[in-house]
């Protein structure tokens, strides 16, 4: 029986934890129903301030102290975040990070689920590692932990001993992973079949949007991507953007990608593609003609770009996000 430790943390997603729980709960029944042992033992830990101030169960589940003697656990699960503001959150939820170091260094595995990956982050224990989070807060992430092997298209990662998934749904593609993992192939393809869980989802990148980051306070920056985002259908060339910026390009793309994530030829294409699917979700407009308003003028050139970045071919997208 694996000893399974779900942390309520500051600002936990409710949905998170129910989902978590769900899951481990029905592979322990249907384990139980062959009449062998359950395979997980669930657990719920909190600060010893959050206790002082909230409930002390949850869901059946008597919420434990991190600062209690509990002994290594097998598997660390950290929920998303309801909150926007991650950088306070994670402030207000720094005292898990020591315990979870321990816990790490006595042999325990850790997973996070979409946003809980900030706090994993900030723990130090990904660092080296692969890892994902929800596709909209990758850019983020990537500027707080650059040590970390950041796989934003991945709906789930698998590195040594920490694990973590992608946004929203993701999070039961990592949990029947940890299920086949502890109980074998039979019971994860029960438990996926119940929850209906499309087992072969492995990229989130066509989930997402990209948001340009103006929090950076750099002027010239700024300024760059205003003239990106006003003219990205006609720009031909970076230098027409960048050319009369007083700075080097070496020094200027450096900068760039320091602000906003990314460097500006990313940036550029960035904008062209969300240009070309709110086309082809929202418009009757042709792909030749989606391809015209986008920037591109070579159709070969824009169904790769559109492919990596999206990870499907336009008509799959427009078949599958098209407003009916």
């Amino acid at each position: 029986m694996k000893r399974v430790g779900l942390v309520l943390t500051e600002d936990y997603k409710l949905l998170s934890v129910a989902a978590l729980l769900e899951v481990l709960e029905t592979a322990n029944k249907l384990v139980l129903e062959k009449g062998q042992t359950a395979p997980f033992a669930i657990a719920m830990y909190q600060l010893p301030t959050q206790l002082e101030n909230g409930e002390v169960t949850f869901h059946g589940y008597t919420i434990q102290s991190i600062a209690e003697e509990t002994g290594v656990l097998d598997v660390i699960l950290l929920p998303a975040f309801t909150t926007n503001d991650i950088p306070a959150t994670i402030g207000k939820n720094l005292a898990y990070i020591p315990w979870l170091q321990q816990q790490y260094r006595s042999g325990a595995e850790v997973a996070s689920f979409c946003s809980g990956a900030f706090l994993f982050g900030a723990s130090g224990l990904l660092n080296g590692k692969s890892a994902t989070t929800h596709i909209d807060s990758c850019a983020a992430f990537a500027r707080a932990f650059p040590e970390v092997k950041l796989k934003p298209n991945e709906t789930v990662t698998a590195d040594d001993r920490t694990f973590t998934s992608g946004g929203s749904t993701s999070l039961f593609h990592l949990i029947i992973l940890l299920v086949q993992k502890y109980c074998g192939h039979e019971i994860a393809i029960q438990v996926a079949k119940l929850f209906a869980i499309d087992m072969d989802r492995y990229q989130q990148s066509y989930f997402g949007t990209f948001r340009p980051n103006y929090t950076h306070n750099d002027a010239l920056v700024s300024s760059i991507q205003e003239k990106i985002e006003k003219r990205f259908h006609q720009i031909e060339n970076l230098e027409e953007v960048l050319g009369d910026v007083p700075a080097s390009r070496r020094n200027l793309v450096r900068r760039f990608k320091l602000a906003t994530g990314i460097p500006p030829i990313e940036y550029l294409q960035n904008i062209r593609i969300e240009t070309a699917k709110r086309h082809l979700e929202q418009s009757q407009l042709s792909v030749s003609e989606i391809i015209d308003k986008s920037g591109y003028t070579d159709p070969k050139s824009f169904r790769k770009v559109f492919q990596k970045v999206v990870g499907m071919k336009p008509l799959e997208y427009r078949e599958k996000f098209k407003v009916r």
